[in-house]
């Protein structure tokens, strides 16, 4: 092996790599023997496509070249399209209205199934079913039209038809998901909650009687929780679904997890159908998530423990076994997007070696339906990384005044044809995930691989308040935003560079960079503002102003800083205590910049308010904007022009060449 320093590494793991034939793999749903699934693509401009699997093995795209099925509700979006029976449902990202298409009448031509907004794009749906009759589409609408504050979220029933009848079914909470309609057509259950909580704080789940004319009567909630032994009485519901029979299950954290539940028919109280330090659920950033599915009497889920993620079948007995088939041929450590099909599922799944692929699984075989994307990489390039649990401050003294623990996952330096000198210690990039209510992705990624295979070891910081490790953890953040996330990646650097560390496993103290994107670029922020244990940091589409954001952003979050900083205007000193917007007399780092113009969730006046201030305090600093992308980088040339752009701006700070640089808007 050739002897070179950490981060000079010669690489076949470029940023061009990372979009090259990529393809995201999104919500699958089956109808009878075809499987439909969601493919986003960064080659064709970032949209997405819903794709066929029939029968007979044929694959094709089931929307013409260009249309982009994404929704805008909430900004997120997720859950665009829906289908049964051959007919797929699904949104137009160009106006935003719904269409629906006979992939097997090519003689019926694509009916718009919403009437157009007097805004554009003002009308926007999502998360849909279609009632077993086939004359209605329930599903969630967001409306912008009118002189409103903020947007109207509902539940409406939307006539297939063509007429554009709009039955309005629920109203006046503030949110609204998974409406889920029963196997009879007679009653809709779906989940709702009000400001200022998010779906994975305090959540209601809600039935009624639907009518064949489209009309929602006896409105009822259901499992009034309990407060026992201490627990907090509310709770975060998740994929309500009904089986063949009628009888409702959903995943709730009434008791400190994310676990099935069952509803007792006659009672309709629930009762619990699995136990342990796990979770089932993950955070609701998007619609369309499955974490389970309903295969005749078992139920096949998806669980996250210990860091990664594991698939079981519950059997109707109450036994849990694990899927033996697909933790042996694939291995999967990331599973989601659970369909019941045959005597089994499909769903996506991906390793710590290899990228998402569509799964047939039952007990006893696996069979890929759509595979992962050939890499062309020998296994030495791609990193196995190490679950650790690291100590970290506790501010408020935590119980008995201990240390508290956080969890990281750490990809060592990773390459088959190149080492360092024995005395030389690997520069860390500390990853910041977004969120901040969220998790590290548990399988290969590119991105980190791309860090790796250049001689830098990279952490994957689960900080206090991310998810997968119940929810007194996942709440721990909560008035601590700003702090404990920003203690935890600190805390994170000090301990793989302390000198207590073995040192082979030891990272250079002297080269430690910290990343992120959204609220992980706010972390990034803070973490250069108010420590200096960093010595470079890049931002994606971050926040600077805490107070520009909780006046300045989208419904869907309005409220979220309620319970991570504090009510504003009242708790005006605690946002511009910890918004680095206010200083940046402290900042010393070297920083980079990175924001998308159309960014509705983190306007672009937050990096320009950010570059201002680091100018005028002469702090180096390089931004650059991309004005066609908004929350997050979708597009080729602009993923492969923002990974390049930090690889060379770490390279400046640690002392590499790297010969082909991105180009800079603003430099000071």
């Amino acid at each position: 092996m050739a002897v070179l320093p950490y981060g000079s590494w010669p690489s076949p793991i470029t940023a061009r790599s990372l979009v090259s034939g990529a393809v995201g793999l999104g919500e699958v749903l089956v109808d009878g023997a075809d499987i439909w699934w969601a493919e986003s693509r960064p080659d064709e401009g970032g949209r997405t496509v819903v794709v066929r699997r029939t029968s007979d093995g044929a694959v094709v795209d089931a929307v013409p070249e260009g249309v982009d099925v994404r929704s805008g509700v909430h900004e997120y979006g997720g859950g665009a399209w829906w289908v049964a029976d051959g007919v797929l449902v699904h949104v137009d990202r160009s106006d935003e209205r719904l269409v629906r298409r006979e992939p097997d009448r090519p003689d019926v031509e694509p009916m718009v199934l919403t009437p157009a907004p007097e805004t554009p794009r003002g009308l926007r749906y999502a998360d849909g079913r279609i009632t077993p009759d086939g004359r209605w589409s329930i599903c969630v609408r967001e409306s912008h039209v009118g002189s409103g504050l903020e947007p109207a979220n509902e539940l409406v029933a939307v006539a297939m038809d063509g007429s554009w009848r709009v039955e309005v079914l629920v109203s006046g909470s503030d949110f609204v998901s998974n409406p889920r309609v029963s196997p009879d057509g007679q009653h809709l259950v779906w989940i709702q909650w009000d400001h200022p909580d998010l779906p994975w704080d305090d959540t209601t789940l809600w039935v009624g009687d639907l009518s064949a004319s489209g009309r929602l009567t006896g409105h009822r909630r259901l499992a009034w929780p309990i407060g026992v032994d201490g627990h907090d009485s509310s709770e975060s519901f998740f994929q309500p679904e009904w089986r063949d029979d009628g009888v409702l299950h959903v995943v709730t954290d009434r008791d400190d997890w994310w676990h099935l539940y069952r509803q007792d028919p006659s009672t309709e109280e629930l009762e619990r159908l699995t136990a342990g330090d796990f979770e089932v659920a993950t955070p609701q950033w998007v619609f369309g998530l499955s974490r389970y599915a309903l295969v005749g009497d078992d139920v096949w889920f998806a669980r996250r423990e210990d860091g990664t993620d594991h698939l079981a079948v519950l059997a109707a007995d109450g036994t849990v076994t694990e899927v033996e088939p697909l933790s042996t041929n694939l291995p999967a450590t990331s599973i989601g997007s659970l369909a019941a099909h045959g005597n089994g599922v499909v769903l996506v799944a991906a390793s710590w070696t290899t990228e998402p692929a569509l799964v047939a699984v039952t007990r006893t075989s696996t069979e890929v339906l759509r595979e992962a994307r050939d890499l062309g990489l020998a296994s030495g390039w791609l990193p196995v990384p190490k679950q650790i649990d690291f100590p970290t401050s506790s501010p408020e003294g935590g119980p008995d005044g201990e240390l508290e623990q956080a969890h990281a996952l750490v990809y060592p330096p990773t390459s088959p044809d190149h080492e360092a000198p024995v005395d030389e210690r690997p520069p860390l990039v500390v990853l910041v995930h977004g969120g901040p209510t969220g998790s590290v992705r548990t399988q290969l990624q590119l991105a980190v691989a791309f860090w790796t295979s250049r001689g830098f070891a990279v952490a994957d910081v689960d900080y206090r308040g991310s998810t997968g490790y119940g929810r007194p953890y996942r709440h721990r953040l909560r008035g601590g935003w700003g702090v404990l996330d920003v203690d935890d990646c600190v805390a994170v650097a000090r301990y793989l560079s302390s000198d207590d560390r073995p040192p082979t496993e030891r990272v250079d103290a002297e080269r430690l960079a910290i990343r992120g994107g959204s609220a992980g670029g706010f972390t990034v922020l803070a973490a250069l503002t108010f420590h200096d244990v960093f010595s470079a940091g890049a931002s994606r589409y971050g926040i600077g102003d805490l107070a520009a954001l909780a006046a300045d952003t989208h419904k869907f979050e309005a409220r979220y800083l309620d319970r991570l900083v504090g009510r504003w205007p009242e708790d005006e000193v605690v946002y511009r205590e910890r918004s680095p917007i206010h200083h940046v007399d402290r900042l010393s780092t070297p920083l980079l910049l990175l924001q998308g113009s159309e960014d509705r969730v983190v306007p672009p006046a937050q990096a320009h308010a950010m570059a201002d201030a680091l100018r005028e305090q002469g702090v180096p600093f390089e931004l650059i904007e991309f004005p066609d992308e908004g929350h997050g980088f979708r597009k080729a040339a602009n993923v492969v022009r923002a990974l390049e752009a930090e690889l060379a701006f770490f390279a400046d700070r640690f002392g590499f060449e790297v010969p082909d640089r991105t180009g800079r808007q603003d430099r000071t």
